[in-house]
Order: C-alpha cells, then sequence, then structure tokens
C-alpha cells in the first residue's frame, strides 16, 4: 500500500461556453485546453492526524475530509501542497486541487480512480465537463454540456493540441473572477441567450476551430476563439464589467489584437487573459508588446504550453504488503 502518493496537474482554459440557451435540454457545452503551468503540485501521506500546509492548504483539507467521510477511510491524512494554480483567476483551481487530492487518497488507499464520482461529490461538476475531462486526459476538449441530471458534461471531442503552439497567459493577481455564490447569482440574472447565437457558436467550434486543431491551423483556430470570445464576454459583460474582467488585461489585449494577433481572450470569468502563438518566439514578441502595459498595470505574464496527458500521479514510496516485496 503507498505510503505518500504525489499528483501534479496543471491550470486549464475555458475558451468559451457554446449553448447558453439549453433549448435542447442540455446547457453550457464548453471547448478548453490543459495547460502545462502554473501547476497544482500536492503530496498526501498516513499520518496520526489530519494536517494540511502551503497555498490553499485549508480549501485541500476541506476536500480530504469529505471525501475520507464519504469514503470511510482510516486514519488521519498530511497534506503539502507544493505549488498551487491562482484561485479565482479562471484557470480551474478549484477543480484541479480538490480531484488532485481525491485521486492521491484513493491510491494512498488502493483505491480505484473515479474522476467523475469525486468531481460530483466535491461539488466540481456543476456547469463545465472539462475539468474532469482535462484532469483525466489533457489535450484540448470539447463537452456536450449538462443534461437533467448531476452527472458532469460529458467530454464528446479530445484532440491533441500540435507542440509547436504556445499560450501567453497575462494574470492579474490584483482581481479575481466571479466565484461561488455571487457566480451562481450572476447566472440567475442574465438574459435568455438567443438560439441563433448558440448555434453560431456551435458552428465556430465544430467546423472551424476542432478541425484548425487537426490539421493545426493556429490562424484559422484563433479566428474561431475570438469570435466565441467576443459574444460570449459581450453576454457576461453586464456581470463582469465589460467583455473582459480585468481592465489591465483587456489594455493588454487590445494592444497584441493592433498587432495582428489570432486567438485571444479570457479564460471562464477571468481576470485571466490570453493569447495563442505558432511557436516560442512569437510568443516572445507578444511577451514584448505586452511588457510595457503589464508594469504599469501590475500584471503578471507567463508563457506556457498545452498539456496532452492528464495528471501525473505517483507514489514516492511504498510499505511491505504481506507476502508481497518492497517497491
Amino acid at each position: 500500500m503507498a505510503k505518500c502518493v504525489t499528483v501534479a496537474v496543471g491550470a486549464r482554459l475555458h475558451l468559451g461556453f457554446l449553448d447558453l440557451n439549453g433549448g435542447l435540454g442540455r446547457r453550457f457545452g464548453s471547448l478548453g485546453l490543459a495547460l502545462d503551468a502554473p501547476e497544482t503540485i500536492l503530496e498526501i501521506g498516513r499520518a496520526p492526524i489530519d494536517s494540511a500546509t502551503g497555498p490553499q492548504a485549508e480549501r485541500a483539507a476541506l476536500y480530504a475530509r469529505w471525501l475520507a467521510q464519504h469514503l470511510r477511510l482510516p486514519g488521519g491524512h498530511s497534506i503539502v501542497i507544493r505549488a498551487a494554480i491562482p484561485a479565482h483567476a479562471g484557470l480551474g483551481s478549484g477543480t484541479q486541487l480538490a480531484l488532485a487530492v481525491a485521486a492521491a487518497l484513493r491510491r494512498l488507499h488502493g483505491l480505484a480512480p473515479d474522476t467523475e464520482a469525486d468531481a460530483m461529490l466535491l461539488d466540481r461538476a456543476a456547469r463545465s465537463g472539462l475539468g474532469t475531462g482535462l484532469f483525466m486526459h489533457g489535450g484540448l476538449a470539447l463537452d456536450g454540456g449538462r443534461g437533467e441530471d448531476d452527472r458532469p458534461a460529458p467530454i464528446i471531442a479530445r484532440l491533441s493540441i500540435p507542440e509547436d503552439w504556445h499560450i501567453f497567459l497575462i494574470l492579474d493577481p490584483g482581481r479575481e473572477g466571479v466565484h461561488g455564490v455571487e457566480e451562481v447569482e450572476a447566472f440567475k440574472r442574465l438574459p435568455e441567450f438567443p438560439a441563433a447565437l448558440t448555434g453560431h457558436l456551435c458552428r465556430l467550434a465544430l467546423m472551424q476551430a476542432l478541425p484548425a486543431v487537426a490539421e493545426a491551423d493556429l490562424s484559422a483556430f484563433g479566428r474561431a476563439i475570438t469570435e466565441i470570445q467576443r459574444h460570449v464576454g459581450d453576454y457576461f459583460g453586464a456581470v463582469q464589467g465589460g467583455r473582459f474582467a480585468s481592465p489591465g488585461v483587456a489594455a493588454v489585449l487590445e494592444a497584441l489584437a493592433a498587432n495582428g494577433v489570432e486567438g485571444y481572450g479570457q479564460s471562464s470569468w477571468g481576470p485571466t487573459g490570453f493569447a495563442f502563438a505558432s511557436s516560442r518566439a512569437e510568443a516572445r514578441r507578444l511577451h514584448d508588446i505586452a511588457q510595457p502595459i503589464a508594469t504599469v498595470g501590475g500584471l503578471q505574464l507567463q508563457i506556457v504550453k498545452g498539456r496532452n496527458n492528464g495528471a501525473a500521479i505517483g507514489e514516492t514510496a511504498t510499505v511491505m504488503k504481506r507476502g508481497g516485496r518492497r517497491g
């Protein structure tokens, strides 16, 4: 039985909802991808009493208590968080942390993985199914929206992200995206989403964005993403204060667009913005354009890549089983 389990998982970009109308019985539906950074990295081991240290330790401890009670896990657990995806930044921090804790506890106690069940138990699948799907498999994914039951939205398409593509992130540590109770109330206040616009967004995803990824055509992919972002951002604008939640991030994205960048927007409720680049050299060019604005606005810039595999789960040490051998 494992003595200590380590889980490492990257952030995710949420590129936009596709069906906020729900007229066909499924709502939301979304497109997104896994990133190789920022990462959440944690270790969980057996201990006489429960403890948690590191960034977002309180949140992790809560998830561990819920799961331990539900699965009737014996003993205490020690959680050490080595790194954490920034919270409430639109990068999926809560879902990836919850699923990392759950995966580690299951491995620690010799239980089979069940990511979908853990997402439901820990209330991490209320709208998008991307967090669950990307935790398991990485890549770029399309989920089919929530039906009438409580199951996470199913992943209906997944593609590998082209190796040369880079993603330029613009983070605003001085702001938080809409979350929690505020997010629930926001969805209640929003007006009905036009069915015709839903059709347009779904067509952009199915007939432009996904084929472009399959053919490594960043220009076509970028045009589709920018168009999806434009419509979805304007729809949520009344809640988040405009198409983008952070004025500083908005200023950077305007500068990038003026310099010919295709494929940019805001992940989820933000405030994190992103832009796609065809190479690291191109990503560096975007960084140079953004740097003066970022310096004035207190923004953080980061160049990352897509992640085509799910969370990395490993045992850092093992103990002898009866009749077995040390591994």
